[in-house]
């Protein structure tokens, strides 16, 4: 009876080494049945999406299979990292749960859950194995004394960990959350006596504390405490994203290809370097009087003299900073006067004004009339005005034109 329990654990253990960590060459044949299991028993998977009939596929297809052995043979301990394949005509059901529309796709996910960008880099074996090994490169680090804290950024949103030794399962689940999130906040950590005089009276130093430190050199936030559970992975990292992953966020030319995938409309503060006050009251104000419209618009920040085309478009230099637009991904929409967001409701009426159209009408035929007269007289006047196409639109993938605006600058 032993012996055939034993067998069967036996037996069992194999399937899972087979399917979740396997040896053979080449990426990992992922299917309806295994995908799941694999995306949970592995800290980083990489997938590509592809179809037998599509040359594109056929020609990525032995490259990645080689970059897939190469990254095996570096990163051997399992649960670490697979590289895997989907053949989306077989397993239609997985391709359309990742909502797959062109061959071959590149997913890149941590701890099972999709990352925001895909991998749009090289196609080599050399590119692909560096991508991985930038990928689990520690995103955490330590400090040695508590005055290291002091010289941390104050513009970044940071995330710090106190933890009374390394081998702590708490200390594993905070590492795991900041590899999910390490592109929205900086994590640093500090172990054992580093931390004991940080710990309240009473509160015993070997509980872990976790703390998130807003960007107060351009917000108005406050230092704020985790409360839940320390072991939980996905309470932690919903409430680290939350607090990494701000109403306002800075785009930049690493990070803009994925806003202009979102598809909202962007509602920019163009800045001037060094103007942080600028950006503190803009935060202010969306927090206060637009969060009813997060769900609508992508709120964003962005350093006027990087981003001088956008300005260019807009008939404005860097001697106009700071100024606000709106970016429809078709038009381009000047705030007439930066000052008017002091106003209580001017900057919710702008973004009403581009729901229902009065934006472009305006830029078309002039400003509008209160009687249907007047308006019947513009519209007879036709002497219309085309307002600056988006710029950021170019920074979308469906167009592939990123390095183009980057180069302009």
């Amino acid at each position: 009876m032993a012996t055939s329990v034993k067998l069967v654990l036996f037996n069992y253990l194999m399937v899972v080494v087979m399917f979740y960590n396997p040896s053979n060459s080449g990426a990992v044949q992922l299917n309806s049945e295994n995908i799941d299991m694999t995306l949970a028993s592995n800290e980083l998977v990489l997938i590509n999406f592809y179809a037998d009939w599509c040359r594109f596929s056929n020609i990525l297809q032995p490259i990645f299979d080689e970059a897939a052995e190469k990254v095996q043979a570096a990163f051997p301990d399992p649960g670490k990292v697979v590289m895997g394949k989907v053949d989306c005509d077989r397993e239609s059901s997985v391709a359309s749960r990742f909502h797959i529309t062109k061959y071959p796709t590149l997913k890149v996910l941590r701890n099972g859950q999709p990352t925001k960008r895909e991998y749009r880099g090289a196609r080599t074996v050399e590119a692909f194995t560096e991508f991985i090994k930038k990928q689990l490169e520690d995103p955490i680090r330590e400090f040695q004394n508590i005055k290291d804290l002091e010289q941390l950024d104050s513009k970044k949103r940071i995330v710090v960990g106190y933890f009374d030794r390394r081998d702590m399962p708490e200390y594993n689940t905070f590492r795991r959350v900041a590899t999910n999130l390490k592109e929205d906040c900086q994590f640093h950590v500090g172990f054992g006596d580093v931390v004991q005089a940080l710990h309240p009276p009473g509160y015993s130093t070997s509980h872990p504390i976790i703390v998130f430190r807003p960007d107060v050199a351009v917000s108005n936030e406050n230092d704020e405490t985790y409360m839940g559970d320390l072991k939980s992975f996905d309470e932690l990292n919903i409430w680290v994203q939350e607090k990494c992953v701000p109403l306002v966020r800075e785009i930049t030319f690493e990070n803009a290809e994925e806003l202009t995938e979102e598809g909202l409309p962007f509602l920019i503060l163009f800045y001037a370097p060094g103007d942080l006050e600028s950006i503190k009251d803009y935060k202010a104000i969306v927090q206060m009087d637009l969060i009813s419209e997060k769900q609508n618009v992508n709120f964003l920040t962005a350093d006027g003299k990087r981003f001088a085309h956008p300005l260019h478009h807009l008939g404005k230099t860097q001697a106009d900073l700071p100024l606000i637009a709106i970016d429809s991904f078709r038009h381009m929409y000047l705030f007439p006067n930066f000052k008017d967001i002091y106003v209580p409701g001017k900057l919710k009426q702008f973004l009403n004004d581009l729901y229902s159209g009065k934006l472009h009408r305006e830029f078309h035929y002039g400003p509008e009339k209160d009687t249907a007269a007047d308006s019947n007289a513009i519209e007879d006047s036709k002497n219309p005005t085309t307002p600056p196409e988006s710029t950021f639109k170019k920074l979308g993938p469906s167009k592939n034109r990123y390095t183009l605006l980057r180069d302009e600058l």
